[in-house]
């Protein structure tokens, strides 16, 4: 885990004991009309204050005692010349801050004293998030014969966690190519009429502090908490939970995380730490893999539609930390909105304007709007406002659907189901183009074509493709099941496989 490094500001012993620069404030002050009132001494005092923590003044400091100063001079002798009158006080100006000091307090703290970057950094940093989808280059990672890579999620600067439609739980290091498998939590009474799953794992979540990750467990019906970053298994929600496939997952706080499933029911877990350190402690000591066995707080389900009441499969899930608020997208065509607490309250269902395959969803905080992928469309939704008010762009992909969607500010990725990348700006409603220089004296300007990055052809089981389809045909697009990007090194993970269901395969690759 990277950890933020941060400097102690300068203890108010060390600013008093610094040494003051002789200024104009150490002369005489000039004879004053009667009536007015004000020294220097006063005004130089507060230009400091207004120039901040700094003990020594800056140019603009300087200037700023320097003008004042002369104003004075001169209002004194206008009221020798002229006798007693009452000044009106002009308003006072804030002083610009334009020390070094003042600097890299603003970009430790943000603009508004909150951790953030502030001014020229933050926008030299939305201009990085714009121009680096155009400077990433692909590298594939090999991963065996491993089936479909369905989720995954940044563990640190080089190892991302990955679930598969194999159902294998395992950590890539971007850099080897090396696989390590973690091993599954077993449900505590095994349903043995069940055979082995056909689903996998579609979802791997890690909570605000990276201190848990939550994913599917032997049983995909069972919702599975590890320990970061040791990996340890912590507990198994196998108890009064799902009755199918756990196909999406969001954390609410560090504790408490809700599972989505195929049974259409949305289930609310809370994790207690103290139920279960003491005994996974001493199994440790022994070696044992041991963890605890809990049941849901809450479970809700969604409610059925009329056009499709058969098909209310829950099938991804986006938390709105803002609002404290969980967004539910169905295969019957409708976005949920519900109230998370200790349990979850439904506030509102909505109609998708494009209702085939809506398989993915994310929450724009700083927009404060939710994205929905669909067949060929991305659906805004800003509830707000109570309606979609802004146009749904179109993916124009062959119709093979948006498969996985992220945003980062006001950038969405789109990962699609023909092997391609995306980049969308919603400020600007429209994608990003790609940039090219019409000579060798000017600088890249856009060239009205979408940026799309194409992914590489990864790994097929050639005899499914012999067994299942015609000889001849090569071309079988991977579809990007799943993507996350490591913002801090600029660098983007792709994961995927072959479209069709029947064929074997994987792909996955490293963008920097």
């Amino acid at each position: 885990m990277q950890q933020a490094n941060t400097e102690a500001p300068p203890s108010p012993t060390a600013q008093e004991e610094t040494p003051q620069l002789a200024g104009p404030s150490d002369r005489s002050p000039p004879t004053m009309a009667p009536l007015q009132t004000g020294s220097r001494k006063r005004k130089a005092a507060e230009a400091e204050e207004g120039a901040g923590s700094s003990s020594l003044p800056g140019p603009s400091t300087a200037v700023a005692m320097a003008m004042a100063m002369e104003m004075e001079m001169a209002t004194a002798e206008a009221g020798q010349a002229e006798g007693p009158m009452l000044l009106a006080k002009r308003p006072r100006r804030p002083m610009a801050r334009s020390s070094l000091v003042h600097y890299l307090k603003g970009r430790a703290l943000g603009a508004d004293g909150h951790p953030g970057l502030g001014g020229f950094e933050g926008d030299l940093r939305s201009y990085g998030v714009l121009r680096l989808p155009e400077l990433l280059r692909e590298r594939q990672l090999s991963l065996g014969p491993l089936n479909k890579v369905f989720a995954s999620q940044w563990l640190n600067a080089r190892q991302v966690v990955c679930g598969t439609k194999c159902n294998t739980l395992f950590v890539v290091d971007v850099k080897t190519d090396h696989i390590m498998r973690i091993p599954l939590m077993r449900d505590r009474v095994p349903d043995l009429s069940r055979g082995p799953p056909s689903c996998g794992i579609h979802a791997v979540e890690l909570n605000p502090s990276k201190t848990l990750m939550a994913t599917g467990g032997e049983n995909p019906n069972s919702l599975a908490i590890y320990q970061l970053p040791t990996l340890d298994p912590v507990c198994l929600g196998d108890c009064q939970g799902h009755r199918d496939w756990i196909f999406a997952i969001a954390w609410m706080s560090d504790t408490v995380a809700v599972s989505g499933s195929r049974d259409g029911t949305l289930a609310l877990w809370r994790v207690d730490p103290d139920m279960f350190n003491g005994s996974i402690a001493w199994h440790k000591d022994a070696g044992l893999p041991v963890y605890a066995h809990i049941r849901p707080r809450d479970v809700e389900a969604i409610p059925k539609a009329t056009t499709n009441p058969g098909n209310r499969k829950v099938r991804a899930l986006a938390f709105s930390n803002r609002n404290q608020e969980l967004g539910a997208v169905s295969l019957d065509g409708y976005f949920h909105l519900w109230k998370a607490r200790s349990n979850l309250s439904r506030l509102l269902s909505l109609r998708l304007p494009y209702c085939r395959e809506n398989v993915c969803l994310t929450y724009c905080e700083d927009l404060a709007l939710y994205a929905v992928g669909s067949q060929s469309h991305v659906s805004f939704l800003d509830l707000r406002q109570g309606q979609q008010n802004i146009p749904p762009l179109c993916s124009r992909e062959g119709g093979t659907g948006v498969r996985s969607l992220s945003v980062h500010q006001h950038i969405i990725t789109v990962g699609t189901g023909h092997g391609s990348l995306l980049f969308y700006d919603i400020r600007a409603q429209k994608f990003l183009e790609e940039r090219s220089a019409t000579g060798p004296d000017f600088f890249p300007a856009p060239s009205g074509r979408k940026l799309k990055l194409t992914c590489g052809s990864g790994w097929i089981n050639q005899d499914d493709l012999l067994e299942n389809y015609v000889a001849g045909v090569e071309d079988f697009p991977n579809a990007l099941y799943t993507h996350c990007y490591n913002w801090p090194e600029m660098k983007l993970f792709v994961g995927g496989g072959p479209l069709a269901s029947g064929l074997h395969g994987n792909y996955a690759g490293l963008w920097s």
